[in-house]
């Protein structure tokens, strides 16, 4: 996901990517804490994108939207 992506999104659009990507990184952790994840990097990507969203909610807060 990108920034510019996700700086299109409206903030109701944004809360709730938020929530799915905190579904997503509960759901890889336990996977990867029964060694039945593929791909141990994707916990990282989700980790960024949660950051992603959060600056960007952020930023909107202090323009005011």
């Amino acid at each position: 996901m990108k920034a510019n992506e996700v700086r299109k999104m409206s903030a109701a659009e944004l809360e709730t990517k938020l929530v799915d990507l905190k579904k997503d990184l509960f759901n890889l952790r336990l996977q990867h804490a029964t060694n039945q994840l593929d791909n141990p990097l994707r916990i990282a990507e989700v980790k960024k994108d949660i950051a992603r969203v959060k600056t960007i909610i952020r930023e909107q807060q202090l323009a005011g939207r």
